[in-house]
């Protein structure tokens, strides 16, 4: 359920100082090649301390206070985070937020525990869900089972669905 104030998003420009606090959060998690200069960003409040973060450039989805991902309809941002591939039986389940175990891996690229990491379908290698890495992807690697990725973020979430309603207005 989306926080509304009528029958609209709930909406702000953010200052400046604001809007550079979330990049500097951004510095930290993102690859610092992919960030385009932001001065402002426009929010989409989608319910308590979770929005939609739009500027020229790009957009992102603010997970809460300390954690903003790429949105999922970014396809140049997205392609620039490490991957996990799962099989087609773990599609239904990664495409309805659960979190990305180790038995439906076929393929991971490096990252660290913490690290943002994007999940593709191995079949038509489309972008599912981005999330944060559980585990460092050597010790996943290793292991048959267990979680590697936290699902934050996932095609028809409430984020997907909002920005459709956003990019209508």
């Amino acid at each position: 359920m989306c926080y509304r104030q009528g029958d609209v998003l709930k909406t702000s420009v953010l200052s400046k100082r604001d809007s550079f606090e979330l990049i500097e959060i951004i510095k930290k998690k993102w690859p610092h090649e992919i960030l385009p200069k932001v001065k402002t960003f426009k929010a989409y409040e989608i319910e308590q301390g979770k929005r939609i973060l739009k500027s020229e450039k790009f957009t992102a989805i603010q997970i809460n206070q300390d954690i903003i991902l790429p949105f999922l309809g970014e396809p140049n941002i997205i392609m620039q985070f490490p991957q996990v591939v799962v099989d087609m039986g773990a599609v239904k389940f990664v495409c309805n937020g659960a979190k990305v175990m180790r038995p439906g891996i076929t393929k991971l690229d490096n990252f660290k525990k913490g690290d943002i990491v994007i999940v593709k379908d191995q079949v038509y290698n489309k972008t599912l869900a981005t999330g944060i890495a559980i585990e460092d992807s050597e010790i996943a690697a290793a292991s048959s089972r267990g979680y590697v990725v936290d699902n934050l973020h996932y095609i028809s979430d409430k984020f997907w669905e909002a920005h459709k309603e956003i990019s209508i207005s």
